[in-house]
């Protein structure tokens, strides 16, 4: 069990387990940087966050939900929790909203998987799905809550502490994604990230400008 002051935010789930480094220049090193695809995120989020409350056929959207968790030592905020009527009950079903399109592994539904967890311990109540929205593809992708993820998100809240606790940044590993990130600039991975010497990297640089 965690305490209040060791509570850290739930998107650094998803920030991990995109990119360890990316995660630690966020929540040890503070640092922050835009491109178009977290500008295009924040409007995005900011239209679903327009209304608070919304009645719908049974269903109760509420947005901007608190949430926290002292066992997985978690805090943040849910983009939507649906509360669906069940007999005389009120069943969470968190909806987490990305601006891409589905991906082939659990980097979104680790962040969707806590949100959840979080809503179990403050409402002492089981949830055993939630779904995400992509605006790319304007499809809402169902997800389970099974065992398999729910571990796996207990490990990388773990994780997330213990790399915050080391306060240790890691080393740039450039790959493909690291065109697409926001903090490319900041980390450079092409430059420190590469097997290739700082010399050789520059060389290429020039010779790519001379070129163009």
């Amino acid at each position: 069990m965690y305490c209040e002051d060791d509570l850290l935010h739930i998107r650094g789930l998803y920030q991990l387990s995109y990119c360890k480094r990316r995660c630690a220049l966020l929540f040890i090193e503070q640092q922050w940087a835009d491109n178009f695809f977290t500008a295009k995120g924040i409007v995005m989020h900011d239209k679903v966050h327009t209304e608070k409350i919304e009645h719908k056929k049974g269903v109760i959207i509420e947005r901007d939900v608190y949430l926290k968790s002292y066992k997985l030592g978690l805090i943040g905020k849910s983009d939507i929790v649906e509360f669906h009527k069940s007999g005389s009950k009120l069943i969470p079903f968190p909806v987490e909203y990305k601006i891409g399109k589905a991906k082939d592994n659990n980097t979104d539904k680790v962040q969707l998987c806590a949100q959840a967890m979080c809503l179990e311990d403050m409402m002492n109540i089981a949830i055993e799905s939630g779904a995400i929205f992509y605006g790319k593809t304007r499809n809402r992708l169902n997800v389970e809550f099974d065992k398999s993820l729910r571990d796996e998100t207990s490990a990388l809240a773990q994780e997330f502490h213990d790399l915050v606790d080391s306060e240790k940044t890691p080393k740039s590993e450039y790959s493909k994604k690291c065109n697409n990130c926001s903090f490319k600039e900041l980390c450079l991975p092409e430059m420190f990230g590469s097997k290739k010497s700082i010399k050789e990297y520059l060389k290429e640089v020039i010779n790519n400008e001379e070129t163009i």
